[in-house]
């Protein structure tokens, strides 16, 4: 790398700091989440606008690998926040709802994503054609846990009945896609020069959990309950995350994987411990992440998509909101939940922000889409994060929301008994 790349390296980085967190912003002021800003400033900055001069001059092809490289960093953070904020006791005590909202969210979109994939067929010739249909399942029944979460929070709704429904329902929404999705590129990788590598993956999960697990919280206790971590203990934890991403990408999966295992393995910390480490993650990722969506527009170009690609675009937009949409307002009634509720809980989970951006880019490198039918998904999944907020102004209004639509006595009788379910 000469010194005139490095340099060319470092300002980009200060520049697309800077031009991210002003979308950022812009975007807060909208009503939207700032990483809806951030997603859309790396489409416009890729190839779409002036046939990808800008992009061109901005970022030269020899310093492009190493805007990759700074990228997949905050990447692998950004997956073992996910995998550490992943609270499997919400899952067992969240009830029926939870249940009947993760089923119809999850299966519904997914089967009828399954047929979206089969008709795409008609136009795509991917190598494996079952791993794509699949796939276009998965891509269209992701729901957005960090993305959905912001959004709870700034609507203050993250302390009530239907925002931690709704949050139950997205971590397990997104721990079955990405455990589907390492399926689906081991099944796509199985002609690889050892495929055999990707079954060692469940030995070490269970390492993880078994073995790594149990050492990490002995270590992390000797400061006893209420001590922040030392900058030595995130140094530990945070290596091991980037080790685990590094040791599922050897073995044939992405290192988004082994990031993500690496955070579900972590020992449940004290609340100075968790939150503290949670800060200083999230500040690196704040800085590193939006080089990720930098990255990923680059990759993505809709000038010349033509005809055939709206109508595919169009497509694609009606079965994901339609799936998520008619899946988790089903599954909502079927509990009790009034029609009104059901609603914001279906607009919840319509969210699909970054989580959808690196499960396609994962998929991009597997070879199960190409850059044009990525590029479509990358725009299916900044209208439907954009929706969200919108729908429930609709719905709720702009206050902190209708009270009676967040409580858990939602309807009287059998909505009643539902919430108190929900709260053991």
């Amino acid at each position: 790398m000469s010194e005139f790349q490095t340099a060319v390296l470092l300002a980009d980085i200060a520049l697309i700091i800077a031009v991210a967190r002003v979308a950022g912003r812009l975007a807060r002021r909208l009503g939207q989440p700032s990483v809806t800003g951030e997603i859309a400033v790396g489409v416009l900055l890729g190839p779409t606008l002036l046939d990808g001069a800008v992009s061109a001059a901005l970022f030269p092809t020899e310093v492009r690998p190493y805007l990759g490289a700074v990228a997949n960093l905050g990447l692998v953070l950004f997956m073992f926040v996910i995998g550490l904020e992943f609270d499997f006791a919400r899952l067992r005590g969240s009830g029926r709802v939870t249940g009947a909202t993760v089923l119809g969210s999850t299966l519904v979109p997914f089967a009828l994503g399954v047929l979206l994939g089969a008709y795409l067929l008609r136009s795509y010739d991917p190598a494996d054609r079952p791993a794509f249909v699949l796939f276009i399942g998965v891509a269209v029944s992701v729901t957005a846990f960090p993305v959905l979460a912001r959004i709870l929070a700034d609507r203050g709704m993250n302390g009530t009945w239907l925002g931690a429904v709704a949050l139950s329902a997205a971590a397990f929404c997104d721990l079955a896609a990405w455990t589907t999705l390492a399926g689906l590129q081991a099944l796509a990788g199985a002609g690889g020069a050892h495929p055999w590598l990707v079954l060692l993956v469940l030995p070490y999960a269970l390492v993880l959990f078994l073995g790594v697990r149990p050492l990490l919280a002995r270590y992390l206790a000797r400061r006893g309950s209420g001590t922040p971590l030392s900058a030595g203990d995130v140094t530990v934890v945070v290596s091991g995350a980037l080790g685990s991403a590094a040791v599922t990408q050897l073995l044939g999966l992405h290192f988004v994987i082994g990031a993500f295992l690496f955070g579900l393995a972590m020992p449940r910390l004290h609340t100075a411990a968790h939150d503290g480490l949670l800060r200083r993650t999230e500040h690196t990722t704040t800085l590193l992440l939006p080089v990720y969506f930098i990255v990923a527009g680059l990759k993505v170009d809709l000038s010349g998509i033509g005809i055939e690609g709206l109508v595919q675009l169009a497509w694609i937009m009606v079965v994901a909101v339609t799936g998520k949409f008619a899946g988790t307002w089903l599954g909502a009634r079927s509990q009790g939940v009034p029609a009104r509720g059901s609603a914001v809980l279906a607009s919840l989970m319509n969210t699909r922000g970054l989580t959808e951006l690196v499960a396609l880019g994962v998929g991009l490198e597997a070879g199960l889409v190409d850059e044009r039918l990525y590029s479509l998904f990358v725009v299916m999944a900044v209208v439907t994060t954009v929706m969200t907020g919108p729908l429930l102004v609709r719905l709720m209004g702009r206050g902190d929301g209708a009270p009676a639509l967040l409580a858990p006595d939602l309807a009287a009788g059998r909505g009643a008994r539902v919430g108190a379910g929900t709260r053991g």
